[in-house]
């Protein structure tokens, strides 16, 4: 069997090899593909093949996916660029005959009003017409998303935002990229859409205690209004598309469309998924 795992040059893509490794797969079964190849010496130095691909370069694709079984599409990190680049994956994998492609997608892609589905959806939907052979994995939040966060807030004593009482249903990239090995390897997987996310959803106000118990610095929860908040960040010197984005984010967020706890990460990787408080803890 031979998988492929795009991206693998990315944080997330590279957890995906390493926890393919770690749970058996041979290492020459494996071809670890992305744009800077030169990252993965350590990898190639334990038998993995490395392939450089682009997203949008078919001949790229077309090399790395030849004699491929399953093809691992993490999914681009350029938004409005990710439809483009996720269906030429596609398409080359289509063209390759592999026999499924898993696909890294966000929260109910495909009905959700969260700033980040209009191209999951779009992509999840190209998938489907496609007629190869498919898993996707929704992935929730990334404990990692609020390092620089706690950071900041550690900082300046304030975490601010405005989400309210919008809670986030985080856990580790690791958890994830251990679901996406054991969805890449094992069978009953074919067709099924799983909504991943971290056992317990929590809010701002408990991340500001979280930050200040393992930093041990004073760290108070400054709920703002969206109006405040954008005032705030473009005295930080943001600029307006980057305010949009974290504003917006933080619409999402107060609506609910990151709480759902659904089970299904824990369920995949047969343990509890990592609290945040683990995560903020290694780093602060």
């Amino acid at each position: 069997m031979s998988i492929v795992v795009t991206g693998a040059t990315g944080h997330l893509g590279r957890l995906i090899v390493e926890a393919l490794l770690r749970n058996g797969t041979p290492a020459s079964d494996i071809v670890a593909a992305g744009r800077s190849v030169e990252k993965l010496d350590d990898l190639a130095a334990q038998g993995v093949r490395i392939a450089r691909i682009e997203y949008t370069d078919a001949a790229t694709l077309a090399a790395a996916f030849e004699g491929a079984d399953t093809v691992m599409l993490v999914s681009g990190s350029e938004v409005g660029q990710r439809f483009a680049q996720h269906s030429s994956v596609i398409d080359a994998a289509k063209a390759a005959g592999v026999s499924r492609v898993v696909y890294t997608s966000a929260p109910a892609a495909t009905t959700s009003a969260l700033i980040l589905a209009p191209e999951h959806k779009a992509t999840e939907e190209y998938l489907h017409a496609s007629g190869v052979p498919f898993t996707v994995l929704r992935n929730g939040w990334y404990n990692e998303n609020y390092i620089q966060t706690a950071q900041q807030a550690v900082a300046t004593g304030t975490l601010a935002s405005s989400v309210g009482d919008g809670r986030v249903a985080s856990a580790a990239r690791a958890d994830y990229a251990d679901a996406a090995a054991v969805v890449l390897v094992g069978e009953g997987h074919e067709g099924r859409t799983y909504e991943l996310s971290g056992d317990y959803a929590w809010t701002h106000g408990e991340l500001a205690d979280v930050i200040r118990e393992v930093s041990g610095t004073p760290v108070t929860y400054a709920a703002l209004s969206p109006e405040d908040y954008t005032a705030a960040l473009e005295s930080a010197g943001l600029d307006e598309g980057t305010i949009g984005f974290i504003v917006g984010m933080d619409a999402n967020i107060r609506d609910g469309l990151l709480a759902v706890t659904t089970g299904e990460l824990a369920s995949l990787i047969g343990r509890p998924t990592t609290p945040i408080r683990e995560t903020l803890a290694e780093v602060l």
